[in-house]
C-alpha cells in the first residue's frame, strides 16, 4: 500500500509539473512567435514580372532626336515587360536586412541590348520587422552601368509592408523620382480567396534633370525635332516623370501579392504640358506572380497562425488537464493515507472482532492476552 502511494504521488508531481510547463508555453508562445517569426527571412529570393496589356504602351524612339532629318518618333502599341530580381545582401542581421533589387524594363518586340529601355539596382538596408529603411548603411541607387552607384537615403516603405499591416496611409519611396510620398489605404479585397489591402500612390510629374544631372534629361533640340513651331529655333525641353502606383498588399505579413504601375515620362517646357512621350505603359505583375507571392504570403501567414495562436491554444488545454488531473490524483492520494489500516485487528474486550482503537490509542495486545491466560486457569 505505502509503495502505490508513493507512486501515485510521483504521478500527481508530474502530471502538476507537466501542466504548469504547458501552461507558461502556452502564454509565452505568442511572443515568441511575433519576436522570432514575425520578421522578413534572410534567406529571401523574389522575382517579380510584370507586363503590359494587350494594347501595349508608348515608347520614343531614341536615335529619331539624333538624326539628322524628321522630327522625334514614338512608338504606340509596344510590348513591355518589367523584371525585377530582388536578393538579401551584407549587411544583415537578426534585427535589420539589405536588400538588393536589380529591375529592367524591356520592349519585347525587339532583341538584346536594343529591347533594354531602363535599368537599376538598388540597395536599402531595412528593418526586418516593420519594413522601413533604417540607413544603416546608407542605400544607393544605380541607373548608369558606367557610373559607380549613388548614395542616396531612402526614406520608405518600397518592397514590403509592415506585419500586421493597418488601414492607413504608409510613407512609400520612389526610386525614380528618389521621394518619398504617402501611400494611401483604399479598400480591404480578395485576390484569390486571400484577404489584401489596396493602397494608392500617385506622383505628380518631377523634373528629373534635378534629380539625376544626365545629359538626357535636359536637352536643347531645333523646334522642328521635337516637332514643336519655331522651326530650327533651339528649344530647351526638361524630362518630367510621374507614376501612379497600387499595391495590395497582404496585412499578417506585408508581403506585396499584386503591383500596377503607370509610369509616364514626357519632355517638355512645363511640366503641367507633355509635349514628347517618352516612356508610358500600364505595368501589372503577371499571373505566375500574383500566384508565387501569394504562396508565400500564406506560407508566412500559417506559419504565425501555428506558433501564435494553435499550439497555445493546444498547449493551454493540455496543460489545465494535466494540472487539474495531477491535483485530483494528489488529494485522494493524500486522503488515502490518512485513513487508518485496521481491518483485521484483535478482539476487543468486549469480544467484537475488527473494531478500531479509541482515537490516539493503541489496544495493548499483552494485557489482553495475559487475561485470556487468567479465565483459562479458573476454567
Amino acid at each position: 500500500m505505502a509503495e502505490r502511494s508513493r507512486s501515485g504521488r510521483t504521478l500527481a508531481y508530474i502530471l502538476v509539473g507537466l501542466g504548469a510547463f504547458l501552461i507558461v508555453a502556452a502564454l509565452l508562445l505568442p511572443t515568441y512567435s511575433v519576436n522570432k517569426l514575425g520578421k522578413t527571412p534572410l534567406d529571401l529570393e523574389i522575382t517579380t514580372v510584370a507586363t503590359t496589356p494587350d494594347e501595349g504602351g508608348e515608347v520614343l524612339v531614341a536615335s529619331s532626336l539624333t538624326s539628322a532629318t524628321g522630327s522625334a518618333t514614338v512608338d504606340k502599341g509596344v510590348p513591355m515587360v518589367s523584371q525585377r530580381f530582388l536578393t538579401v545582401e551584407e549587411p544583415s542581421d537578426a534585427d535589420k536586412m539589405t536588400i538588393q533589387a536589380g529591375t529592367t524594363l524591356r520592349r519585347t518586340d525587339k532583341q538584346g541590348d536594343t529591347g533594354l529601355l531602363t535599368a537599376s539596382v538598388d540597395r536599402v538596408t531595412v528593418d526586418r520587422k516593420t519594413g522601413m529603411p533604417v540607413d544603416d548603411p546608407i542605400g544607393s541607387i544605380q541607373v548608369d552601368g558606367t557610373r559607380p552607384a549613388d548614395e542616396v537615403s531612402h526614406t520608405g516603405l518600397q518592397y514590403r509592408f509592415p506585419f500586421d499591416t493597418e488601414q492607413k496611409s504608409y510613407p512609400y519611396f520612389d526610386i525614380n523620382s528618389r521621394e518619398t510620398h504617402d501611400i494611401d489605404f483604399v479598400e480591404e479585397t480578395e485576390i484569390n480567396g486571400t484577404t489584401v489591402y489596396h493602397f494608392r500612390q500617385k506622383l505628380d510629374p518631377v523634373d528629373l534633370s534635378k534629380v539625376v544631372p544626365s545629359a538626357t534629361n535636359k536637352l536643347t533640340l531645333p523646334a522642328a525635332k521635337w516637332g514643336v513651331p519655331g522651326g530650327e529655333a533651339p528649344v530647351t525641353m526638361t524630362r518630367w516623370y510621374s507614376n501612379e502606383r497600387d499595391v495590395w498588399v497582404e496585412p499578417v505579413t506585408g508581403v506585396i501579392v499584386k503591383g500596377e504601375e503607370k509610369p509616364y515620362q514626357f519632355y517638355a517646357r512645363s511640366g503641367d504640358k507633355p509635349e514628347v512621350t517618352v516612356l508610358q505603359a500600364d505595368l501589372t505583375f503577371d499571373e505566375n506572380t500574383v500566384e508565387s507571392q501569394l504562396q508565400k504570403a500564406n506560407d508566412g501567414k500559417d506559419l504565425l497562425s501555428l506558433f501564435g495562436r494553435i499550439l497555445p491554444i493546444v498547449f493551454g488545454i493540455l496543460g489545465i488537464i494535466a494540472l487539474v488531473v495531477g491535483i485530483v490524483i494528489g488529494v485522494r492520494r493524500g486522503r488515502g493515507d490518512d485513513e487508518p489500516a485496521y481491518t483485521n485487528g484483535p478482539s476487543s474486550p468486549s469480544g467484537s472482532a475488527g473494531n478500531a482503537p479509541p482515537s490516539g490509542q493503541a489496544w495493548d495486545q499483552t494485557e489482553e492476552i495475559n487475561v485470556n491466560q487468567d479465565d483459562l486457569r479458573k476454567q
